[in-house]
């Protein structure tokens, strides 16, 4: 395995265009000083926001401003995002979160105020056809009211803004840039180590070579346990002040909040996962014997239990699979899926100091983008399907929306990436006789449900274990995180695997903890989507229309409100109840072929 490239050694034609957004560095600056010169007259608003044209007056201009501020940060971030040590990238993404924080501050009057208007008031208002951009916020100020302070607490709480987002940033730095892993030797040779390829070492057949790029992980996120649980301990003592701060009882109920979830679909999503928790050991215990362990360590979880030969997808094997696959979605979807391959939305490969992962990410009124770190495994060809979906997304609910409403909320936001996925699947296995191919797939979907319907459910239960222990005033010690995210560990894989002590430092390479009570959308997500995908190979035009509705929503309603366009009902725990059965049925399959 080469070393890897850097970004000069990447032709352009594997690269996302950022000129799209700004045609130059410096042109990207001119918008700069524009917005540090223009912000401040939004103090003019400040005192008067009492009558309808002023505040119609105040909306448009935040918005301008708004969607200005979104397009400096959005840039600068994914300059960064293709090289993190580069210090001007990480300069303009320090001035944009600095001009953020400004803006934060100067206008944390705006709820205050209009907060302090009668429900009657602000209703007419969003009755308003000009005030149509606007009308579901100003009707959501009354559901706010309990939460806003006052001006001067508002201003104390933008100020500290900054502070309460840096945690994220540092975690970035020390883990994509600091982080030192050991190389891996394999056949004599050795072989550098980066989070890009952990994934692909511990697919490998060579189960020494799995243990090697395990503990070479692990080992050096295990120099980092002191620093990295002061660092997520903080993060998390930081979401309870900003919860309490805001008259909430839990940093879970703040979070929550915006999207209107109930906390009754967290529970419950918890509680269907361990019910269903001995089919998962079950699937383990399968995979320990499979794979002829009896020994099976957490590095044996990820390596193929069949082999397909024929598994190797380049890139561009991977856009023609996706286009097809997507058919079922419509010729218009897919037409401007066809654009995003050829117009630069996306940046491919893994180069030197490349944020690890992927995304799909871009400002309002240039389309999306897709950062991807591909490695030409058909699993890759999965993450294509994946980060398409939430550029579609996207891509739809900007075209239907004004700036102010287009923003999805997170709850949804892993649902459109993960029925592209289910309908990928779907595509190869009903295009096989391979009885090997077909083993394959389904163990493919098979690892989709555990790795996010169970994972990040129990990702998602260290969360409320870890904010629950900081509310009670108890510590967040390296002991007891790794302690208890051990125990989870053992919990959900149960006896057939082994939970050694390196797995319990996993907690600290998770970078969606800074992002808390994020990860269970990835689980509620994936239930949602396995059954909206079900429903468009089942019912065809008439679901996909429906289904198309729903990308086109935005952030027009609640999340909850969002899915039932396309006949989904996610206050109710059936869905995901339904997914944890499609896993049990989706095991018998596998069984019945093996």
């Amino acid at each position: 395995m080469s070393q890897l490239k850097s970004r000069e050694e990447i032709p352009s034609s594997d690269k996302w265009c950022l000129e799209h957004i700004y045609a130059s560095k410096q042109e990207w600056q001119d918008e700069m000083d524009e917005l540090i010169r223009d912000m401040p007259a939004m103090e003019q608003y400040r005192g008067k926001l009492d009558n309808y044209d002023t505040v119609k007056e105040m909306l448009y201009e935040n918005d301008r401003l708004s969607l200005m501020l979104e397009r400096l940060f959005v840039y600068a971030r994914m300059c960064r995002d293709t090289d993190n040590a580069n210090a001007e990238y990480n300069d303009m993404t320090a001035k944009a979160m600095n001009a953020m924080m400004r803006f934060e501050e100067l206008t944390s009057y705006i709820m205050p105020e209009l907060s302090r208007l009668d429900s009657d008031t602000l209703n007419e208002w969003a009755s308003h056809e000009e005030m149509y951009p606007f009308d579901f916020s100003l009707r959501e100020i009354s559901r706010n009211k309990p939460h806003v302070l006052s001006d001067s607490e508002e201003r104390i709480l933008a100020l500290a803004g900054e502070v309460g987002n840096s945690y994220d940033d540092i975690f970035t730095m020390l883990s994509d840039v600091d982080m030192q892993f050991a190389p891996v030797v394999k056949d004599g040779t050795e072989l550098p180590m980066s989070h890009g390829r952990y994934g692909l070492y511990l697919e490998d057949p060579d189960r020494d070579v799995r243990r090697q790029a395990f503990e070479s992980t692990y080992n050096a996120y295990g120099k980092q346990i002191n620093t990295l649980a002061s660092l997520y301990g903080s993060s998390v003592k930081k979401d309870v002040f900003f919860a309490r701060a805001r008259r909430f009882d839990t940093a879970r109920q703040s979070a929550l909040f915006g999207g209107n979830i109930p906390e009754s679909v967290y529970d419950s999503l918890i509680s269907a996962v361990h019910d269903a928790l001995p089919v998962l050991h079950e699937y383990t215990a399968l995979r320990s014997k499979a794979l002829g362990l009896n020994d099976m360590e957490m590095y044996d979880m990820y390596v193929p239990m069949t082999q397909w030969a024929d598994s190797k997808t380049p890139f561009d094997k991977a856009r023609e699979l996706v286009l097809t696959a997507l058919k079922p979605l419509g010729s218009d979807y897919c037409k401007v899926l066809k654009g995003a391959f050829e117009e630069g939305w996306i940046d491919i490969y893994e180069t030197k100091g490349k944020t690890s992962g992927a995304y799909s990410w871009g400002p309002y009124g240039t389309h999306p983008y897709i950062l991807l770190n591909y490695q030409d495994r058909l699993d890759d060809a999965f993450t294509l399907a994946h980060e398409a979906g939430h550029a579609m997304h996207s891509y739809h609910s900007d075209a239907a929306l004004p700036y102010s409403k287009a923003g999805y909320r997170t709850f949804v936001a892993e649902v459109a990436s993960t029925v592209n996925e289910v309908l990928l699947l779907h595509y190869l296995l009903d295009n096989t006789e391979d009885v090997q191919m077909k083993k394959y797939l389904l163990e493919l979907h098979l690892e989709q449900f555990r790795t996010t319907l169970f994972r990040q459910t129990m990702f998602a239960e260290f969360e409320y274990l870890a904010h629950t222990q900081a509310e009670k005033g108890e510590s967040l010690s390296k002991e007891w995180l790794c302690s208890t995210y051990a125990g989870l560990n053992a919990q959900y894989y149960g006896d057939a695997v082994k939970t050694g002590e390196l797995i319990s430092y996993e907690w600290a390479r998770i970078p969606h903890f800074y992002r808390a009570f994020y990860v269970y959308q990835y689980a509620t997500g994936f239930s949602a989507a396995v059954a909206i995908a079900g429903k468009i190979l089942s019912e065809g035009e008439s679901a996909a229309k429906k289904y198309l509705a729903f990308l086109s929503s935005g952030g027009s309603n609640y999340p909850i409100e969002l899915l039932k366009l396309a006949d989904i009902d996610m206050s109710k725990p059936d869905t995901v109840k339904a997914a944890l059965e499609s896993f049990k049925d989706t095991l018998e399959q596998f069984k019945a072929l093996i």
